[in-house]
């Protein structure tokens, strides 16, 4: 299903206005992934109502108050099809759901929270779970 830019588009903003990359064309998430290297964030999108109450709010919270990954991107289910399926093909084991979140390390997907929890469930819990999937996987501290 392909839905009409002009309701997506508030969505796509809402990640945009924050530094998230969109990235909508299959040949893009090829070279995201091909040149990942430290941490990153996909968020699949979705215009479902715990996108829109949980997980980009969510995402918004995490990024504003917790460790940071390198890089966040985002593919769109439903308007960026081919970019969404390609993205998917990279962490198969994992069936497919959006919203979800991939978290990937140095080319790796490290972790991954499926749309079943985010749905019912509020932006500040979402947001915990990824900054604790976030700091789960933050290079070691030095020390002095």
């Amino acid at each position: 299903m392909m839905y009409d830019p002009r309701f997506t588009e508030p969505m796509r903003h809402e990640l945009t206005e924050i530094g998230v990359e969109e990235l909508t064309t299959p040949e893009a998430v090829d070279a995201f992934v091909a040149g990942q290297k430290g941490t990153a964030l996909l968020l699949i999108n979705s215009v479902c109502g715990c996108a829109a109450g949980s997980a980009r709010p969510g995402l918004r919270l995490a990024l504003s108050e917790g460790p940071q990954p390198d890089r966040v991107v985002t593919v769109f289910a439903g308007v960026d099809v081919e970019a969404t399926k390609r993205a998917r093909n990279y962490f198969p084991e994992f069936s497919p759901s959006s919203p979800s979140f991939a978290f990937w390390k140095d080319g790796k997907v490290v972790g991954f929270i499926p749309r079943h929890r985010i749905e019912g469930r509020d932006a500040r819990a979402v947001a915990a779970d990824l900054s604790a999937m976030i700091d789960a996987h933050q290079p070691e501290k030095q020390t002095a």
